[in-house]
């Protein structure tokens, strides 16, 4: 995760740090520290609360509401060959507090507003010029309005420095680069010192997430979207028994195929993380979305007899101009589930998605009229949306993962 920088925040006017009891050192120190708490939800990893470091202060919960604390984020773009007026998401906004509470550890929580309208909230934005999100650079300032209680007495903190984003389910993937020069992230299951080899499923992002000429990092493969999470769930991993999850990274655009040879590095990425760890390479499943689902389509049809199932979802095509009709019918040797909405304005579904259904011929299809989750409409694009959440079924009623976890080659 990117180094944030930091801040000392704003406090009440005049106010000192006391000392709390005679057990603290005489000098208490003037600050505390605390860390971002970060969340992907389907429209990409948000900050959702802040968590300051006082357990050594003894705070009493009581002495806490929604008022003591008023919370301040700056998101803004790093990158100043990327003019302002093509950069949307960055802000400068006041961040709605819902709660401050003492957790298990006696550190105080501030709960922030989060949701896919809550202003402020996202830890990254859209470039349209490059066609990229873009990770920010994230300021937040806490100002302390009252005092809080510790043991007895009044404790105004004299400054709050800024930590990093904690994300525990995309902090639970660790850094990689193959051979062949691409970077992944990869998670391992909590199984996987077991005798049994586990399934390996790889995740291929979409454009957005690609690299570009500032930044090959691989955050945005994790936090754009629940596309490669949806896989690390607790219920995901019971389904599949355990399983490694590959997040690779384009140094561009998966569909610059010809031109940077991915799919033959994808599949030595493959080849090396399967031989790296304990993993079965009779199942190893390829899922990818709009840009991946185009690569997906590709990597399943060149190695025709590898991949234990593939899920493209909204896959790019375009009527043979990307996947030829040849390279369709090689599928017909794998597995293959396609996920699109119909109302999808990037890759219409009847040029994508429904034209490489017909052509593979034996494929499974879930077609969705429009992409709506949680209460909340998507843009019809988003169908990854489905998959993260295991939604899709067929005929038999069985659910996408299930599907995947009882396909072997």
């Amino acid at each position: 995760m990117k180094k944030l920088r930091t801040l000392v925040a704003s406090v009440a006017a005049s106010a000192l740090l006391l000392p709390v009891s005679a057990g603290l050192a005489q000098a208490v120190p003037p600050s505390t520290s605390f860390e971002l708490n970060g969340r992907v939800i389907d429209g990409g990893q948000q900050v959702v609360s802040l968590t300051l470091e006082t357990s050594k202060y003894h705070i009493n919960p009581s002495s806490l509401d929604i008022n003591t604390f008023q919370v301040h984020a700056t998101g803004a773009n790093p990158y100043t060959s990327l003019d302002p007026s093509t950069v949307f998401g960055t802000y400068d906004t006041d961040r709605t507090v819902t709660g401050v509470s003492l957790d298990g550890d006696g550190d105080i929580v501030i709960d922030l507003r989060s949701g896919e309208d809550a202003p402020g909230a996202f830890t990254f934005a859209w470039a349209n010029s490059v066609g990229r999100n873009i990770m920010l650079d994230l300021t937040y300032t806490i100002t302390q309005r009252r005092p809080v209680q510790a043991e007895g007495r009044d404790l105004t903190f004299a400054g709050f420095e800024q930590g990093r984003v904690v994300d525990p389910e995309v902090d639970a993937f660790t850094a990689g680069e193959s051979q062949s020069g691409l970077k992944y992230r990869l998670f391992t299951p909590a199984n996987a010192g077991s005798p049994q080899p586990r399934p390996l499923i790889v995740w291929l992002h979409g454009g957005g997430e690609g690299g570009w000429a500032q930044a090959q990092n691989n955050d945005l493969p994790l936090i754009a979207n629940r596309g490669a999470l949806g896989f690390t769930t607790k219920k995901a991993q019971q389904i599949f028994r355990g399983a490694y999850v590959v997040a690779p990274q384009a140094t561009d655009y998966w569909m610059n195929d010809k031109a940077m040879n991915y799919t033959p590095r994808l599949k030595s990425l493959i080849d090396e993380v399967v031989a790296a760890n304990n993993i079965d390479a009779s199942r190893v499943y390829v899922v990818g979305a709009s840009n991946g689902g185009y690569e997906t389509l590709a990597l399943a049809a060149t190695y025709p007899n590898y991949f234990a199932a593939a899920v493209p979802t909204c896959p790019g095509v375009l009527a043979g101009a990307l996947i030829t009709d040849d390279q369709l019918v090689a599928m017909r040797s794998t597995p293959t589930w396609i996920v699109q909405s119909k109302n999808d304005p990037v890759l219409p579904f009847v040029s994508n998605g429904l034209y490489a259904y017909n052509h593979i011929g034996n494929a499974l299809m879930s077609a969705y009229d429009q992409v709506v989750w949680g209460g909340h409409t998507f843009s019809g694009h988003w169908s990854w949306i489905y998959v993260a959440h295991n939604d899709p079924t067929n005929a038999s009623g069985q659910h996408l993962y299930q599907w995947m976890a009882d396909q072997s080659r």
